[in-house]
């Protein structure tokens, strides 16, 4: 059986590092932008543990609204990649209109169950 030691750890990391570093600047931004989303659903997850859920409904509102977002960042994300072989014929625009697209109709049902779960109070 072999034990695991920091240096292998430490070799880890610098591996993934040096691969993360040639990554193009646009990923690194969409990949920023998945992270604020996801620690803004934790945020939210801690608050309603140390506070309470009175509207739970607009609780799961927001959640599932960050969560969606960082969903549909990293299928962006994924479409952007000049290494991704899948989506080589699609055009930048066409990419970037259909994820804004969809953001919005996210947006916009999200807003509308927000308002439903708040006006019931």
């Amino acid at each position: 059986m072999v034990k695991s030691t920091s240096k292998d750890a430490q070799d880890l990391f610098r591996s993934l590092h040096s691969a993360y570093s040639a990554t193009p600047t646009n990923l690194k931004i969409i990949d920023m932008y998945v992270v604020f989303a996801v620690f803004t659903a934790l945020i939210q997850v801690a608050y309603m543990a140390l506070v309470g859920s009175f509207p739970f409904n607009s609780f799961l509102s927001g959640v599932l609204s960050c969560v969606g977002t960082a969903v549909l960042a990293v299928c962006l994300r994924i479409q952007v990649n000049k290494e991704n072989k899948e989506f080589k014929f699609r055009h930048l625009e066409n990419i970037l209109g259909f994820g804004v697209c969809g953001r919005v109709r996210f947006s916009s049902i999200c807003i509308g169950s927000s308002r439903s779960c708040t006006s019931r109070l």
